[in-house]
């Protein structure tokens, strides 16, 4: 066999081939390819990653054999010492996640766990990953809600979109259907939910009692056999006692309610 490959045989008995290196003590597998030729192409070109001095950017578009993903990892290993499967390149003080040559995430040492045993994945323009079955978004895990609108209920600092470094990411506005509103007097929060239409339920000094009023709109809704499977605000800073009384009180639009008592439940 050729260096890096071996053979090995597919349920029907056809046969394919696998490749792999071991580079400090390390076996990595490098992937199957249909013929021993490409197998130990791969495994070539492995060994210039590992034991050349290419430099990083030259190494992004070195391989027409191996994965993208894994030429990130085989740099990432040479460089530091550390074998990662997903894309990962470390540096000083943060970790740069690659889904292609021109999209690289940057990420805080903090997040370097998680990205490292979960893959992101990228569709119809959004990033998620797969935790526990379910698809998170990426954007969830830093406080921005699925429905949030770049610019009105979150912005990067510096503005680059890619670099979701938590000194970088600004929460505008963090709870489902609030919406900040300046005025002469300062900052105001409006809250609309969507039953068929966006309603406006009420404006409010408080951030933490338009996340409440919210909350009590979307459980009006229910009431009223509305069947959506709308998500609540959680406010980490009330304690029940302090969420019943503000629950209690806070005022939701007539408007809202006369909607209600005369529309047809979906």
């Amino acid at each position: 066999m050729l260096p890096g490959a071996f053979i090995a045989y597919r349920k029907d008995k056809t046969p394919y081939y696998r490749s792999s290196i071991t580079c400090k003590g390390k076996h990595i597998s490098l992937g199957s390819y249909d013929t021993e030729d490409e197998a130990s192409k791969a495994y070539e070109d492995a060994s210039t990653l590992l034991y050349s001095d290419i430099s990083f950017e030259d190494a992004l578009h070195f391989s027409c054999l191996l994965p993208f993903s894994k030429v990130i990892s085989l740099i990432n290993y040479r460089d530091n010492n550390y074998y990662i499967s997903t894309p990962i390149y470390l540096h000083k003080d943060y970790f740069s996640y690659y889904l292609s040559e021109n999209e690289e995430y940057k990420f805080d040492i903090d997040d370097l766990f998680y990205y490292s045993s979960h893959r992101i994945l990228k569709r119809n323009g959004h990033l998620f990953v797969n935790d526990y079955g379910m698809q998170i978004t990426m954007a969830s895990r830093y406080g921005i809600h699925s429905h949030s609108v770049l610019h009105r209920d979150y912005e990067f600092i510096n503005g680059d979109s890619f670099d979701y470094r938590y000194s970088n990411i600004k929460v505008i506005n963090p709870y489902y259907g609030v919406f900040s509103k300046k005025d002469t007097k300062g900052t105001t929060y409006e809250v609309k939910i969507h039953v068929n239409a966006n309603h406006f339920v009420g404006l409010y000094r408080d951030i933490n009692k338009a996340a409440v009023a919210y909350n009590k709109a979307v459980d009006l809704a229910k009431q009223h056999g509305i069947k959506k499977n709308y998500s609540q605000n959680y406010i980490e800073e009330l304690t029940p006692r302090e969420y019943a009384e503000i629950y209690t009180t806070v005022n939701v639009s007539k408007s809202y309610i006369s909607y209600l008592e005369t529309t047809t439940p979906a």
